[in-house]
């Protein structure tokens, strides 16, 4: 299939970034594989914002999903990291630096009667000292990672957790 340079730049980023995801989930890079014969989109990215000693995360309460690192649609012509940049200064009012490799790559839908799509997820660590900006309706919070939370994305709280674990190990780098 012929993509635009506008929409093969996303795509390629994507594709180069699941393959440097430190954890895939979801049989993940397999499914980008078979899925590149077709339309990839939209593209999700996310970001665990994380606290230096690696004790909480930020956490946006979303209206259907429940707890959620900040994150969304990548938007057309824009790379996962910089859609990924972007949803967390929106959601949250932060703008650290994403770790250079992303964190997690994933196959997922974002809401019921949505077809799943490629999720990359990045790491940021910030100050929670650091007043955070909500957008309108989607209040936004540091949450201890030996609490848990709800979602519809359960398996999020083991998933931050396992890539938390690494990072602490030096087996997965920053």
């Amino acid at each position: 299939m012929m993509r635009s340079p506008f929409e093969q730049r996303p795509l390629d980023a994507a594709v180069a970034d699941a393959a440097a995801a430190t954890l895939e989930f979801d049989q993940a890079r397999a499914w980008l594989q078979a899925a590149m014969a077709g339309v990839v989109e939209p593209l999700g990215a996310e970001v665990w914002v994380l606290d230096p000693a690696l004790e909480q995360i930020v956490l946006v309460t979303h209206s259907v999903r429940g707890l959620v690192p900040p994150g969304g649609e990548v938007e057309p012509g824009e790379c996962p990291r910089e859609g990924a940049a972007r949803e967390l200064a929106e959601e949250s009012g932060l703008r650290p630096r994403l770790s250079e490799r992303p964190a997690a790559v994933a196959v997922r839908s974002f809401l019921p009667g949505l077809p799943v799509t490629l999720s990359l997820s990045y790491a940021a660590i910030a100050d929670p000292e650091v007043p955070l900006i909500a957008e309108a309706g989607q209040p936004v919070s540091w949450i201890r990672l030996d609490q848990g939370w709800d979602s519809c994305f359960p398996d999020d709280v083991l998933r931050v957790r396992q890539y938390v674990k690494l990072l602490r190990s030096g087996a997965a780098a920053w």
